[in-house]
């Protein structure tokens, strides 16, 4: 069945944008990229912005997205960026930093890169007739509408390729920095993430912005994990309050290969992200994790797919929430094992801490299995703090409201777990510890 056309001043503005910077956007003096591009915003026009109509959508409403007054501008790369900001800019290490959806080569770390690693803007790749990333750019539209808004006016991102059987030990930081403006900006970046056979490699990609003006960005995210490759991506979303995040991602594993994937979602007014992750080879493993908070009026949707298509494959998904105030959390997780997947392993599991009466959360965890020979679980737990662990803190003379946030930072840390890299579950921690610090001063948790 069709998606269903949703009206929407949205489309509009960014068709508009379209037809004003066609003509300047990366790539498109190939014909292949041309063609792409408009055939990309025809499906987007045609689609609309998804709707609570649509079963994958039907826990959350984009009209938060209508709100921001998006007019189509297009916000400068060269922005001055606050110090909040300019403290997520990495001091060293192999990285990208983009501001307002375009690349800032000054604020970048792209010399001495190790060997066997190759980073490459997505815009210079496009303008370069890359093939790696033409072939994909191009392939026939056939995606989602967001996913294809993207494709028409992605401006930028980062090309990522690890070499077969090149060991990266420093983590490649791609970093998005949204800086505040008078009006609200939309940004379409794309990554794209090549693990060559036998390869290892960690990829961090974050998402910033200030509390100040909203925005919106709708980011989509691919990657190809070789046969034997180990990727490790680990993904943070602290968008602004007033933003609206959107991403899609999605991920293919070969044979042998291990996909280690974690998401934190701490920001947004409203953030879905939406990961598809496929086996292609025997012998996968993949590990789609992660964790969310959301006070106040936030709303953060997670929606995931895993793909067994091919026998002898192990799934893990964990994700686990914190919610409060009228904060609301969507978890949408799918398992589907094919009918040649035999001896597939997948396990599924979404936990929900709630601190308040007037929290939410939706929770949809789904297996649908047409092979005969697999061990698939799933399940879902919604909970408050639990009152004999809070009891015997206060009778050691703790506080109430410190000893609730000892417990939901313990909650939270026992989620960090699933963070396979040492490093990273640390950073993530004292991010998590940051955001309870000051919900903690706000009175909450």
């Amino acid at each position: 069945m069709s998606e269903r056309i949703a009206p929407s001043p949205i489309v509009a503005v960014q068709r508009e944008r379209f037809a004003a910077s066609r003509s300047a956007l990366p790539g498109v003096g190939h014909s292949a990229v041309a063609r792409r591009r408009e055939a990309g915003m025809a499906r987007f026009e045609s689609l609309g912005l998804p709707t609570r109509k649509q079963e994958a959508w039907k826990y959350t409403d984009l009209r938060r997205l209508e709100k921001l007054g998006l007019n189509g501008a297009v916000a400068s790369a060269d922005a001055a960026l606050p110090d909040s900001l300019r403290a997520f800019v990495p001091a060293q290490g192999p990285s990208m930093v983009f501001v307002n959806g375009r690349l800032r080569l000054d604020l970048s770390h792209l010399d001495a890169l190790p060997k066997g690693l190759r980073l490459d803007g997505y815009a210079a790749a496009l303008e370069a007739g890359d093939a790696d990333v033409e072939s994909r750019f191009a392939a026939p539209a056939d995606a989602a509408s967001l996913v294809e808004l993207n494709t028409a006016l992605v401006e930028d991102g980062a090309v990522l390729r690890i070499a077969a059987g090149a060991a990266i030990e420093a983590p490649v930081r791609l970093v998005f920095l949204t800086a505040p403006g008078a009006v609200a900006v939309a940004s379409h970046p794309r990554i794209l993430v090549l693990a060559g056979a036998n390869s290892q490699a960690t990829v961090i990609e974050a998402y910033h912005g200030t509390d100040d003006t909203g925005y919106f960005t709708n980011a989509v995210v691919d990657a190809e994990i070789g046969d034997g490759a180990r990727l490790r991506h680990y993904r943070r979303q602290s968008e602004g309050l007033n933003a609206v995040h959107l991403l899609n991602g999605s991920a293919t594993i070969g044979r042998d290969a291990t996909y280690d994937s974690f998401t934190l979602s701490l920001g947004a007014d409203l953030a879905r992200t939406e990961v598809v992750a496929t086996f292609t080879g025997r012998g996968g493993n993949g590990h789609v994790t992660g964790a969310y908070l959301a006070d106040g009026t936030r709303h953060i949707d997670t929606t995931t797919l895993i793909d067994h298509a091919v026998p002898d494959c192990r799934s893990r998904e964990v994700f686990k929430g914190v919610l409060d105030g009228k904060g609301r959390g969507v978890f949408q997780g799918k398992i589907i094992v094919r009918r040649d997947a035999q001896r597939t392993d997948g396990y599924q599991l979404n936990r929900a801490l709630m601190l308040s009466k007037t929290a939410e959360i939706d929770s949809k965890p789904e297996l649908e299995i047409y092979a005969d020979d697999v061990k698939c679980s799933h399940g879902a737990t919604v909970g408050e703090i639990d009152s004999e662990a809070l009891f015997y803190l206060r009778a050691r003379g703790i506080d109430e409201r410190v000893a609730r946030a000892m417990l939901v930072e313990a909650f939270l840390r026992e989620a960090l777990e699933e963070v396979a890299d040492e490093a990273v579950r640390e950073e993530f921690g004292s991010a998590v510890e940051q955001w309870l610090a000051a919900r903690h001063q706000e009175g909450q948790a």
